[in-house]
């Protein structure tokens, strides 16, 4: 007897369901406090006969969704002065590229300061005319070395060794796990605000670990550094085990799921492929007018680990073919243990060039400046395949693994 359709639905629905990443019970249950609250808990004691700047945004919240700006402006421990607000803003009005510029904060009457595209000197002038003694970094990364972030928080503790400021880390979790550092490392010729520094394209490290590095390894001269470090957080934790709520760290990464595949899908911003910005799953969808079911397929025979492709159809609602039906993929991560986000990002980019006659690079070859030199893009120009291009950076992978290790937190 033939299976009804609806027997096949209904197991292939079951199936999908067991394969869904979800936390286990002991990692829903395992207490995580973050930076911020290991911070107040010590009733700000690091902080105590301090002028306090904080630069944060929308993610720099409690575990009760409170932000802590609101929170720190309550409470008569904090002498809180200042607010420094990074790209997209303090309170996240801004989309890609965007910043608020300097306002006062309706909720508190604080003062914010914009630092988006702002190092160096001008941005130390910012600060010594904020008046503030102490420069606080609390924001939520995602983990690849092009979220602007991770730069700003460089930029902000050189001009804070400029201003003659301390600088005080708080740290979250690394929401795709602090387990490995992934992909090419920047080359320095490449130096650009998605990327300053030679760090692997993803990391594998948290915000507080990160300051550790370019503490000592990048800044000209040290800035005077302390970190919070979290409790309860391991390196092979995925978000959903932190138990926090997720925030959108930026308009396009509205979920852990999103940050799971960013370091190796938001290479499509280098090629003439949207990378679905402009609908409800930005970098898991991408495409281009043309492409069809070919795409799909070509990325499922190489059999990667922890991922499959679907075919889809789409039409952005802004950026790349804004109004416009075009075909592509939906990256699906099944086993997200085994994927590795940034040879899956390669080899949708070798196979998007195989199976569709108007692939292109962006004019300006910002896939360079994403994946840190001109190799990635040289190499599958002349034809090399996924396994050929990643091989092309172990090396200096290694190098930046081993210099790593000496920066980090947590086990």
């Amino acid at each position: 007897m033939r299976p009804s359709r609806r027997a096949l639905l209904t197991a292939a629905t079951a199936a999908a369901v067991s394969t869904t990443p979800t936390a286990t019970a002991a990692q829903r249950h395992r207490p995580l406090r973050t930076g911020f609250e290991r911070l107040a808990a010590d009733g700000y004691a690091l902080l105590g006969g301090q002028k306090i700047g904080i630069v944060t945004n929308p993610t720099g919240i409690t575990s009760d969704v409170r932000h802590i700006v609101d929170v720190m402006h309550a409470d008569t421990r904090v002498d809180l002065r200042a607010v420094f607000g990074p790209e997209h803003g303090f309170r996240g009005t801004a989309q890609a590229g965007g910043s608020e510029g300097r306002y006062d904060d309706p909720a508190t009457g604080l003062p914010v300061y914009d630092t988006y595209l702002k190092s160096g000197r001008p941005l130390a002038d910012i600060f010594t005319a904020s008046g503030v003694d102490t420069v606080v970094f609390d924001i939520q990364d995602v983990g690849a070395r092009f979220y602007t972030y991770v730069w700003t928080l460089y930029d902000c503790m050189e001009a804070a060794r400029l201003a003659g400021k301390r600088f005080v880390v708080l740290d979250r979790p690394n929401p795709v796990t602090g387990r490995a550092a992934l992909g090419p490392v920047l080359h320095k010729e490449f130096a650009t605000f998605v990327g300053r520094q030679p760090i692997s394209q993803a990391h594998g490290m948290t915000v507080a670990e990160l300051a550790r590095l370019f503490n000592e390894e990048f800044l000209t001269e040290p800035v005077p550094l302390e970190t919070v470090p979290m409790s309860g957080w391991r390196r092979s934790d995925f978000y959903d085990a932190s138990g926090l709520p997720w925030v959108p760290p930026s308009p396009n990464m509205p979920t852990p799921q999103t940050a799971l595949v960013y370091s190796g899908t938001c290479l499509f911003e280098g090629t003439n492929l949207s990378e679905g910005r402009g609908t409800t799953r930005p970098f898991e969808l991408l495409g281009a007018e043309g492409i069809d079911r070919r795409w799909a397929a070509a990325a499922n025979e190489l059999a990667l680990p922890g991922v499959r492709f679907r075919e889809a159809y789409f039409a952005p609602t802004f950026s790349k073919f804004q109004g416009r039906t075009i075909g592509g993929v939906q990256v699906h991560v099944h086993d997200r243990d085994v994927f590795d986000p940034v040879r899956t990002g390669i080899a949708l980019l070798v196979t998007a060039r195989q199976v569709w006659s108007g692939f292109a690079w962006r004019p300006d070859n910002w896939i360079d400046k994403l994946t840190g030199s001109a190799r990635v893009r040289t190499m599958i120009d002349a034809g090399a395949d996924t396994d050929e291009v990643v091989a092309g950076w172990q090396e200096e992978l290694a190098v930046f693994r081993r210099t790593r290790r000496k920066y980090l937190l947590y086990r």
